[in-house]
């Protein structure tokens, strides 16, 4: 709460039932955010695999803090020829597949 990664500073609600829905999507937010660094965390162990960190130096405790900066450039170009769309995922490094590969099949997929 105290970080500015939810900017709760910017909301405004005066209904307590608003507040007590917005303090539930917050901790469901955080709750799927640590499941995910707990799961990336254990395959990385599971593998005996590191990824880099804000120094470039490895690590195997990552957070999903910084996986997320990893992943800000990647961007999807969609194009369309004719009666086909295509759609194509642009900036992506060994790093993030890496990263989706430990992650799991079902991630891999997205990004394919």
């Amino acid at each position: 709460m105290k970080s500015n990664t939810f900017s709760v500073s910017k909301v405004y609600l005066k209904k307590k039932t608003r507040i007590e829905a917005l303090v539930m999507i917050m901790v469901l937010c955080l709750m799927i955010y640590s499941i995910a660094e707990w799961k990336l965390r254990t395959r990385l162990e599971e593998e005996n695999e590191t990824v880099p960190d804000q120094k470039g130096k490895p690590t195997k405790t990552p957070t999903m803090r910084w996986i997320f900066f990893i992943f800000q450039g990647i961007t999807e170009l969609i194009t369309q020829k004719e009666e086909e769309i295509e759609f194509e995922i642009l900036n992506m490094e060994e790093i993030h597949w890496k990263v989706l590969s430990l992650m799991g099949e079902k991630y891999e997929n997205i990004y394919l």
